[in-house]
């Protein structure tokens, strides 16, 4: 059977029809389209960076955090790579700080410092960050992950920066740290040392001598070490603490304490200069001696 065409002239019909649906359909189609309103393009306006700053600026002073974070979040994302970019983000990080929102106040730091460690700026967003998690030191009855992750930001701003405004700051808080979480130690080690598990209290008050030497704490730690040592009937370690407590604090009522209970043993303080409790107050002695 031969193969019949269309004719010229309703090939041309067809091919006019399918135009003027493929020019006139649009409007048709974007008619029943549910999402051509929802997904088109948002155009936002270019703010100058320098308002945009002001604008952060002026929200600090009104106290609207929130609203701060907010405005330098869109400087940066607009000047993006900019030294306007570099300086949102140190604010971001301080209006979060200042906000009370330690967490994003901390990250915030964390971006700066990995995006511009050699800033002039890099030791204010290391004490930023610091503070965010000294601020969030819990009593001493609480976990204390973040006292040590403040001691740790706080010696890494003295060790970076030691010369920078903010270095003696971080110093003293190393300190009251430091003081925090071997109160923490001696809190559990007397909790062993009510409960008579002498072994696990004594671990408890050498980690405070080694570890927190300088801290309030010192004093107690080597009279409860009489205590345990005395309990388990160790008398030459009790007499060896007695000794060290006595010589380097001869006026704590500590040392009364130790002094007494091993009178009572018919006892009497003796220093073992070879044992570790010598050799640690000996190191802290040079190590203090040599900073003066």
């Amino acid at each position: 059977m031969p193969v019949t065409y269309p004719n010229r002239g309703a090939l041309a019909a067809v091919l006019l029809t399918a135009l003027s649906l493929g020019l006139g359909g649009c409007d048709a189609l974007d008619s029943i389209n549910p999402f051509a309103e929802k997904y088109k393009p948002e155009v936002i306006p270019d703010v100058p960076a320098d308002k945009l700053y002001s604008e952060g600026l002026a929200k600090m002073e009104d106290s609207d955090y929130e609203g701060a974070v907010k405005k330098f979040g869109d400087l940066d994302k607009q000047y993006a790579y900019s030294d306007w970019s570099r300086k949102a983000l140190l604010m971001t990080a301080y209006a979060n700080y200042e906000g009370q929102k330690y967490d994003d106040a901390i990250n915030a730091s964390k971006r700066y410092l990995q995006r511009h460690p050699a800033s002039k700026d890099a030791a204010y967003a290391q004490y930023l960050m610091a503070m965010s998690q000294y601020k969030q030191i819990p009593d001493v009855t609480r976990d204390q992950d973040r006292s040590e992750k403040a001691l740790v930001a706080l010696q890494e701003l003295v060790q970076k920066y030691p010369t920078s405004e903010y270095s003696s700051d971080a110093k003293a808080k190393i300190q009251i740290t430091r003081d925090q979480l071997a109160g923490k130690e001696m809190e559990v080690g007397r909790f062993y040392l009510e409960r008579r598990n002498f072994p696990a209290a004594i671990n408890r008050f050498r980690d405070v001598i080694s570890r927190y030497q300088t801290t309030r704490h010192t004093e107690e730690a080597l009279e409860r070490l009489v205590e345990a040592y005395m309990a388990l009937g160790i008398a030459q370690e009790a007499q060896n603490a007695a000794a060290v407590l006595g010589h380097n604090f001869p006026d704590s009522p500590w040392y009364k304490d130790a002094h007494a209970l091993l009178q009572n043993g018919g006892l009497e303080p003796r220093e073992e200069k070879s044992s570790w409790l010598s050799k640690a107050f000996s190191s802290i002695t040079g190590r203090t001696a040599s900073a003066q």
